[in-house]
């Protein structure tokens, strides 16, 4: 039960029958095998107390898990509910589901993962669809389904695929066909998933076994590059700006934390994030393979729960109620033990859909409850003194939760069902699931009305076991909801529980009685019908243990709990209780202390030394009275302590989850505690026996040092220690330090950041037990000075700024708060300012309010009060005396104000006198003097005298009785004309006006009235009118002399209206003769009115006369209708109408009755309803009563005598057939003279029943006759099988027929006779072999058999023969048996089955018969052995014999391909397959001359080597190296191939077998043909692995023969086909290598490296020819790289002649290395006049002859021109330039080779040129670059030319030696490089084209 949540189960309990006292038993409750719990029986005195009376039977009881009390006979409480009114809400539950449901799983992620799988370890991609029985069939439901029966391996065990199939399909049946269908499609498709499955289960568990693994899925680990994290330290107080600056990568679904991303688990689908630690329940390490989060896991579309339904009524549910029992049980009555077999059925699926409707947890204080309460209607039914005794009742479930001693008591807040009880309206099979209570509380159930519940319960100390056996069970509902069992959604069938070592009880609860379910325990049920019951929570002591459990579970597993458990116990103990809680609550108040204790000083050691108390409660000795809050990450509530942190200001956590807060630094996170230690210690000292809390040592003075005053209390001080400052010190060291320190404080002048500081480092003591009271005390000490201080110093400061700007509205301090805080004798603390205020300011301020109440109290001017009031507001101090003063100030401002109005001359308005008197009244009260006080208490005395005349005028009317109304009008407007001059408004003045008006004008209306009265004919408008006006002038304060003439004329009005009346509406004879009277009295009877009155009434009674004439003697039907007929012209009320009416309507009520019977046809009408004869009767008594005569009254008379004399005749047959039922007899008078008397009493008894039928009559005793009928005509069929040997069926139909048979003919002698005789001779039949051959009979049972029809009267005598038959052929049989077994072993199979038929048809149950079935069932199971394992290979077998031939034929071939060491010579076989004839076509294979068929290799290959020539794919094989994939899977697969293990199996299995068959010998032959195959493989594996040399022709032949030999075997080697897979992988890897070395184009470094990690895997060690090759290859192509490397960036220091070289070398290298050679080449190319390559220098172009120049070597001093020209090239242009002589060494000693200066970018050339820096080098300006100039420019003219035609010869020698393919690279490549070259950070672009 829940804090208003709703729950979908029933609180409580199970019961049966009563069995005595407090006893269990020992019988079953049900064919499940359930035991029942006790049941109680409570005497009166037991009775009074609920509490005590459970805990006294709980010893007895709580092994059991459940108990029943069925309560003494005097407790019987009302029910409180109006069932006819009462209206409630249902919920659907799908009982069909509540077992055998599939889990709610999303198949999307299903897909998703298995999708994966494929993919990852099959290399496919999944299936889309998978069709069975012409429908899509839905692989995760069918994964599911066989995961719920155990696996694969165990549904083909235990042949559950129909199981399976009605779990996928639940409406459809399956065949035999089908359920192999689906067993393949299983084995294809999810086999290898659930292997997978199984193997990351295993991996779980062991990953909990032990230490948590390194996750390798957690946020951290998975982050993208462009990701960021925030990282771990960052401090709160850049926590903001972080987080500004860095986005986290993923929130928390649970805590919304997107902190410690090394722990959060990411969802492998929707990719939401939780923390391991957040997770319900939690998990330790990271799961392996891929992990879902419950929302995907889970679909919304399939989950299960208990649907909202409809609204009913009790009759409503009823009606459901009924129509469900007669569509599962008809009208037949079962029992309850057929009902539970019924309903366990439904629920394992097993008995149809159900679906009923349940009244569960229904709030009673919405609803109602079924027990009395205080503010509840008590029903008219109930004595109210009854009602009132069960208000009160204990046992009454509203008052139990709070009796005394339960520990529930103390909970303020109504939570719905643990409070406040639920009611429950029950159906047929309506359910409580398995369940545990909130917390572990106890429940009580008690059922009020109705049919009886069906309970089951686990006892509290199986629940570990329960839920272990519920998960086992139901593995897929638990995989996708861990939390299944807190849903209360799931049954489950107690067999399976109790079949697994789960003890588990019942109880059969009827009306009345109570239910005790025990803390832990499970319970769950059923309701056998419509009934109500109601159930609450209740919490004695005992119960506290169990309660700590439960918050423990809820920790745990991160569930929300109910209440506050710690709460809970600390307001139990505050309140206090009973002393037998003592125990209990000490017990569990200590470990709660401890765990306390052990947490806050964790939090103390590891840094967290800030601390706070939290608020107290406005209600602390109630719980629930405010929501506390809750750890966000396991969700218990927070009462005691929490921890939090300013960087999440609205987020806390339990003690236990501190590090998951933030990943603050501990020194800004902040301890919460309610309760300091000590305090919760003395909590336990409460309710500890013989110890007060006087026990605490006396804290002694503080001056007496720490050491004396903080003694230990209890033995409870603390003794931990933490590093400070790199020493380590006690946490009582650290106390005693601060408390010197802050006594030193106190002494000192104070300092509020002293002060703060001191209090901060006191935080961290605060919490502690009784060894920190003096650094609380004095912790205390330092908040009050600090406080007193601070108030003190505001105080100054606001005196201060209030004298310097007296005008600024600054706060003042009040003089009470002055005289507060100078009021201490000691001052808390040192402050020097304490004289300055008490002197200076307070005395001034006592002086100015001493003059201020002087004024007040005597009665001042106006001027002197605002001179005061001026004086105290610029006063630096508040007074409370001011705002007194200025209240008088502004009340007399407000009077004079008020007073002026009221004394104005010219008044707009009248003036009230209520206002006038106010005024008066508010000037009594001012203390100031006014001129204008005078003139108002004239003008106030002349209204009172006017209004006092008023008053007495008013009086006097009352008073006297005026006779003339003139009179008093003229008196009163004399006396209003008078008061005219008066501005004041007068009340009594206006109500004179008033009465006078009123009169007047009611003497006006009277006299319109009366004018046109005579002429009016309406007179009930009349009489209203003349009813309005007399009224109204009686409410007239004036008395007028018309009154009594508006009464008279009312009368007249009056009596005409009822002559009208009675004229025109029928009125009763004495209306009338009322009327005329009135008439006559009134002296009115004489008009025209009541004359016609009197005529109506004179004819009226006239007919009157006739009526009652005819009333008193009997008439004919004709004259009463003439009297009606004539009473329709008088419209007069007629008395004796209505009689004459009834008799009319009586006589023709009873013609209709008659008719019924008396046009009845018999047998007319078979739907046509019976005729009942005490109608018949009655109808015929009836003519007695009539006043009319009728004809039909004869006939009815007939038919009556011939009814009668069918009913005498009816009683006598009755009385002789129980005459003859109850005649005793014997064996001599059962033959056929008593059949032939039963007989003719059957042929009496039918002709009486055909009379009874035609009659149509429902007779009383027609059933009974039938019934006799029927028991007759079953005495018959008894009597028959004396005669005759009946079959079983028909005995069995003729028994169950007995137990149909009426009580008065089933208890008489005759059929028991007949039944002991038939029940005999079932037994007999069934003794029969070959009458029953599914459960036979021992030979001894028989013969007693034999011996009971001794005590049988029936005679049997043909069965009796029978029988001894029978044991003859028995003995016989047992003979041959015998003989047989005498024989050696190895007997013929044949020979042993014809014993099994024989013995099957004649033998009783004996050993031999065990004997020959087990030797039977070896062969056969051999046999079946047999069939598993070839079935799947081969399909259908056919002759299981011809299967074993084929395959030891095909092990025989592949000998001879072994014997054969060469692997030539054509075969006459196709090695692919066993057939050896045939016009299939074959081909012949060129290589090794064997035979293939082209259905079995598909087209002949073509060999690579040899063109139009074929090659079987064996040799093409050896020749290349590798087998197409299809090929190779099929060849290493077992495809369809039995394997060679099965074979050794059924040897193994064949060893006890006593007969020998022919298939044994078979499975022998191939078991030594398969071991000498196995052999010879070994020998060529072996030979083939020892192999090192170069040479592959000597181990290809043996390869070549290998598989050969397997592709001939029938049966698979594992084993064998594995070592020759690793074989031919190795020879694989030689042949590739072999074709790599020896293609045409060299490898790459790349392929080579590849290929000797692919041999190194392949464990080719070094020794191989191969592996040695290509390792000395790979060191040598190393080296060379090297030194390339190293000469490509040298800047030319190598000779050139040297780098050619060294290409030259790269060349030959078996190895193609493309990006050195580049470099090298490139590496040739010299610029310049100094030939050098380029070293990145600044260089420039020519723009004539586009040859690159440095500028080092040009002499350029300044930047050049937008067309720069070389010396060589500069005197056809202009003045020469003079260059500086430089000589290279490269140009020393290449001075034939001039430099190569191939053209830059020509299309560059109208851009400009560009000028480009080296990187190694800094930009400058050009004019400093070069500085001297020599005679270079000559030698350039000289040398131009040769330059050009050097530049070539060398370009022709470079390709001489080098080859085509190695020149340099085309014009495009080379400016690419260029332009590349010039991308440093250091280039400077200039106009002018440069480099």
């Amino acid at each position: 039960m829940g804090k208003g949540r709703p729950r979908a189960v029933e609180k409580g309990a199970l019961g049966h029958a009563p069995g005595g006292g407090a006893t269990a038993s020992s019988v079953s409750t049900s064919s499940s095998g359930v035991v029942e719990a006790p049941v109680f029986y409570p005497t009166e005195e037991e009775f009074v107390d609920p509490l005590a009376f459970i805990y006294k039977i709980r010893p007895q009881a709580e092994p059991f898990g459940i108990c029943r009390i069925v309560p003494p006979r005097s407790w019987n409480p009302p029910f409180a509910l109006d069932r006819s009114a009462f209206t409630f809400p249902t919920k659907s539950q799908d009982i069909h589901l509540l077992q055998a449901r599939p889990p709610s799983c999303d198949p999307d992620t299903f897909r998703l993962e298995y999708g994966r799988f494929l993919e990852s370890h099959l290399g496919k991609r999944s299936t889309r669809r998978v069709v069975f029985e012409g429908e899509d069939l839905d692989l995760c439901r069918l994964f599911n389904a066989v995961k719920r029966y155990g696996g694969y391996d165990k549904v083909c065990a235990g042949k559950l695929w129909a199981d399976v199939a009605r779990f996928i399909r639940p409406a459809s049946k399956i065949s035999e066909c089908a359920k192999h269908v689906l067993c393949q499609i299983y084995r294809e498709h999810l086999y290898d998933f659930e292997e997978y499955n199984r193997r990351l289960n295993r991996g779980i568990r062991k990953n909990r076994s032990s230490k948590p693994s390194m996750m390798r899925k957690t946020l951290a680990q998975q982050e993208a590059p462009g990701r960021k994290r925030r990282k771990r330290g960052v401090g709160c107080d850049r926590l903001k700006e972080v987080v500004k600056k860095e986005e986290l990568d993923q929130i928390c679904e649970q805590c919304k934390s997107g902190l410690h991303g090394e722990v959060m688990l990411l969802c492998d689908r929707c990719d939401k994030g939780w923390h391991l630690y957040c997770l319900s329940p939690p998990l330790q390490s990271i799961p392996p393979g891929n992990w879902y989060c419950l929302e995907c896991v889970n679909s919304d579309k399939d989950s299960f729960g208990f649907v909202p339904g409809k609204l009913y009524t009790v009759d409503a549910f009823r009606l459901i109620d009924d129509r469900m029992k007669r569509k599962w049980f008809g009208q037949t009555i079962v029992s309850r033990v057929q009902m539970e077999k019924q309903f366990w059925e439904i629920v394992e699926g097993r008995g149809g859909e159900l679906e009923v409707m349940y009244g569960n947890d229904l709030d009673t204080s919405l609803y109602g409850s079924g027990f009395p309460r205080p503010n509840d209607p008590i029903p008219s039914s109930v004595d109210p003194s009854i009602w009132n005794q069960y208000i009160s009742s204990p046992w009454n479930l509203n008052n139990l939760p709070k009796l005394p001693g339960s520990m529930l008591r103390s909970v303020r807040e109504n939570i719905a069902g643990v409070m406040v009880p639920w009611l429950y309206i029950g159906m047929l099979f309506s359910s409580f699931c398995w369940h545990v209570e909130d917390h572990c509380f106890y429940s009580i159930n008690y059922l009020h009305w109705g049919e009886p519940k069906c309970w089951y319960g686990v006892p509290g100390n199986k629940a570990n076991a329960f839920e272990e056996v519920m998960r086992k069970a139901l593995p897929d509902l638990f995989e996708a909801q861990p939390d299944l069992l807190f849903q209360l959604v799931t049954m489950l069938n107690p067999s399976i529980l109790l079949e697994n070592g789960v003890q588990v009880y019942g109880v059969l609860q009827e009306p009345g009685n109570f239910v005790i379910t025990f803390p832990r325990s499970f319970h769950g049920g059923f309701n056998f019908g419509l009934n109500c019951a109601e159930a609450v929570n209740f919490a004695p002591a005992d119960w506290l243990p169990h309660g700590g459990i439960g918050s423990e579970l809820y920790r745990l597993y991160h569930k929300a709990a109910v209440l506050s458990h710690e709460e809970l116990l600390c307001v139990a103990i505050k309140n206090g209780c009973d002393a037998k809680a003592f125990s209990y609550l000490k017990e569990e108040m200590q470990r709660v202390f401890d765990r306390e204790k052990k947490c806050r000083e964790e939090l103390w050691v590891n840094g967290i030394v800030r601390s706070l108390q939290m608020h107290p409660k406005k209600h602390p000795h109630y719980v629930g009275t405010e929501e506390d809050p809750t750890c966000v990450i396991c969700r218990q509530y927070l009462y005691l302590s929490a921890v939090s942190c300013s960087c999440r200001p609205s987020t806390i956590v339990c003690l236990e989850h501190w590090e998951h807060l933030c990943e603050c630094k501990p020194n800004k996170l902040r301890l919460l505690y309610r309760h300091t230690l000590a305090e919760l210690g003395d909590l336990i000292d409460m309710v500890s026996p013989n110890s007060k809390l006087s026990n605490v040592d006396e804290i002694l003075p503080l001056s007496d040092g720490f050491s004396q005053g903080c003694r230990s209390y209890n033995g409870r001080s603390s003794a931990m220690t933490k590093k400070v400052k790199g020493c380590e010190i006690s946490y009582l060291q650290l106390a005693k330090d601060w408390f010197s320190q802050s006594c030193h404080i106190l002494e000192s002048p104070f300092s509020d950041s002293t002060y703060n500081s001191s209090l901060t480092e006191a935080e961290q003591f605060l919490w502690a037990d009784h060894d920190m009271d003096p650094v609380r005390d004095m912790t205390f000490k330092l908040i009050e000075a600090q406080r007193w201080a601070r108030n003190l110093n505001s105080c100054l400061f606001k005196v201060e700024s209030s004298e310097q700007s007296p005008h600024n509205h600054y706060e003042k301090v009040t003089l009470s708060e002055l005289e507060n805080l100078l009021s201490f004798q000691i001052l808390p603390c040192c402050l020097p300012d304490f004289h300055k205020l008490k002197v200076a300011v307070v005395g001034d301020a006592e002086t100015l309010v001493t003059e201020i109440q002087h004024a007040l109290s005597s009665s001042s001017t106006i001027g002197t009060l605002q001179m005061l009031y001026s004086k105290a507001t610029n006063f630096p101090v508040s007074l409370q005396i001011v705002e007194r003063l200025s209240l008088e100030i502004s009340s007399a401002k407000n009077w004079l104000k008020n007073a002026h109005l009221c004394l104005k001359e010219k008044r707009p308005d009248v003036i009230n006198i209520d206002i006038l008197n106010k005024i008066k009244l508010e000037m009594l009260e001012l203390h100031v003097n006014f001129p204008e006080m005078d003139m108002l208490s004239r003008l106030c005395d002349e209204v009172e005298s006017w209004r006092i005349r008023c008053k007495d005028m008013l009086r006097g009317y009352i008073r006297m009785k005026i006779k003339r109304l003139l009179l008093i009008v003229q008196e009163l407007k004399d006396f209003l004309v008078s008061t005219d001059h008066l501005t004041v408004s007068i009340p009594e003045l206006d109500l004179l006006r008033k009465y006078s008006s009123d009169a007047r004008s009611w003497v006006c209306h009277l006299q319109g009235v009366l004018q046109n009265l005579d002429k009016r004919e309406d007179y009930g408008n009349i009489v209203i009118e003349l009813s309005c006006i007399l009224k109204s002038g009686y409410l007239l304060h004036v008395q007028v002399d018309e009154l009594p003439l508006v009464v008279a004329e009312l009368k007249r009005s009056k009596c005409r209206k009822n002559a009208s009346k009675a004229l025109s509406t029928p009125m009763p004879l004495g209306f009338l003769q009322r009327v005329l009277y009135e008439a006559s009295k009134l002296k009115i009877e004489n008009e025209q009115l009541f004359v016609n009155v009197s005529k109506m009434l004179t004819e009226a009674i006239a007919w009157e006369e006739g009526a009652k004439a005819a009333l008193e003697h009997v008439a004919h039907i004709s004259v009463f209708e003439k009297i009606l007929t004539d009473s329709d012209a008088i419209l007069v009320g007629l008395p004796s109408l209505p009689n004459i009416r009834d008799a009319v309507s009586m006589a023709k009520m009873w013609i209709s009755r008659s008719l019924l019977f008396l046009k009845q046809t018999p047998n007319a009408n078979t739907s046509q309803p019976l005729l009942r004869v005490d109608d018949l009767k009655d109808l015929v008594a009836q003519t007695k009563h009539l006043k009319v005569t009728m004809v039909a009254t004869d006939k009815l008379q007939s038919i009556v005598a011939e009814v009668e004399g069918w009913e005498q005749d009816s009683c006598c047959l009755l009385e002789n057939v129980k005459s003859l039922f109850d005649t005793c007899h014997s064996s001599s008078t059962i033959d056929n003279h008593l059949s032939t008397k039963i007989e003719e009493l059957l042929r009496k008894i039918e002709s009486s029943i055909e009379v009874g039928d035609h009659l149509c009559y429902n007779f009383k005793d027609l059933p009974n006759l039938k019934v006799a009928a029927v028991s007759l005509r079953w005495c018959l069929t008894a009597i028959s099988f004396c005669y005759r040997i009946p079959l079983l069926k028909d005995v069995d139909r003729l028994l169950d027929e007995a137990n149909h048979l009426p009580v008065i003919f089933l208890d008489s002698h005759l059929v028991q006779l007949l039944n002991v005789g038939v029940n005999w001779l079932r037994k007999a039949l069934c003794t029969l072999p070959e009458l029953n051959s599914t459960k036979r009979c021992k030979l001894k049972d028989v013969e007693l058999v034999l011996d009971e029809i001794q005590e049988v009267i029936v005679p049997y005598p043909m069965m009796v023969t029978q029988i001894q038959n029978a044991i003859r052929k028995h003995e016989s049989w047992v003979g041959q048996v015998h003989a047989y077994f005498a024989l050696p072993k190895g007997q013929p199979w044949p020979s042993l089955l014809k014993l099994k038929k024989h013995g099957e048809a004649a033998a009783f149950m004996c050993s031999e018969l065990d004997k020959v079935a087990s030797e039977v069932g070896k062969v056969e199971n051999w046999l079946s052995q047999c069939h598993a394992i070839l079935e799947p290979v081969f399909g259908n077998l056919g002759s299981l014999t011809s299967r074993l031939v084929q395959i030891k034929d095909s092990l025989d071939r592949a000998l001879r391909i072994y014997h054969d060491s060469k692997g030539q010579g054509a075969r006459g076989f196709c090695v692919c397959c066993p057939n050896y004839g045939g016009n299939e076509e074959v081909y012949t294979c060129l290589i090794c001359n064997d035979q293939y068929h082209f259905s079995c290799v598909g087209p002949p290959l073509a060999n690579a080597s040899m063109t139009n020539e074929y090659a079987c794919p064996l040799c093409v094989y050896v020749e290349n190296g590798a087998l197409p994939r299809n090929e190779s899977q099929l060849l290493f697969s077992k495809g369809n191939r039995p394997e060679v293990k099965s074979f050794f199996e059924l040897v193994s299995a064949a060893s006890d077998i006593f007969a020998r068959i022919e298939e044994l010998n078979l499975v022998e032959r191939i078991v030594e043909r398969a071991c000498e195959c196995k052999s010879f493989l070994s020998e060529i594996v072996k030979s083939i692995t020892s192999h090192y040399e170069n040479d592959l022709s000597s181990i290809s032949e043996n390869i070549l023969i290998a598989l050969k030999a397997i592709t001939v075997t029938g049966i698979h080697d594992p084993q064998g086909c594995c070592n020759l897979e690793s074989v031919l992988t190795r020879y694989s890897w030689k042949v590739r290598v072999r074709k790599l070395l020896a293609g045409s184009k060299k490898p790459v470094l790349s392929q080579l490296q590849r290929v000797m990690k692919e041999g190194t895997a392949m464990g080719i060690t070094s020794e191989d020819h191969l592996m040695k090759e290509i390792t000395d290859m790979k060191q040598i192509s190393l080296q060379w790289v090297d030194i390339a490397k190293k000469v490509a960036s040298d800047s030319g220091k190598l000779a050139l002649s040297e780098v050619y070289k060294l290409i030259i070398q790269g060349e030959d290298l078996p190895l193609h290395f493309e990006k050195e050679l580049k470099l090298l080449r490139e590496r040739t190319l010299l610029y310049c006049i100094c030939r050098m390559p380029n070293d990145q220098r600044a260089m420039i172009a020519c723009d004539q002859c586009d040859e690159w120049y440095h500028f080092e070597c040009v002499n350029l001093h300044e930047p050049p021109p937008k067309t720069f020209y070389c010396p060589a090239c500069q005197p056809t242009n202009g003045v020469a330039v003079s260059l500086p002589y430089v000589i290279c060494s490269e140009e020393r000693s290449n001075n034939e080779a001039g430099p190569n200066t191939p053209a830059c970018h020509r299309e560059s050339k109208h851009i400009g040129s560009r000028i480009n820096y080296g990187h190694s080098q800094d930009a400058v300006e050009l004019l400093d670059v070069l500085r001297s100039h020599n005679g270079i420019d000559q030698l350039w003219r000289e040398n131009r030319r040769p330059f050009h035609r050097t530049t070539r010869r060398r370009a022709k020698n470079k390709r001489n030696a080098i080859g085509e393919g190695g020149g340099t690279k085309g014009k495009g490549t080379w400016n690419n490089r260029m332009r590349d070259a010039g991308r440093g950070e250091k280039a400077v672009y200039l106009t002018g084209r440069t480099r």
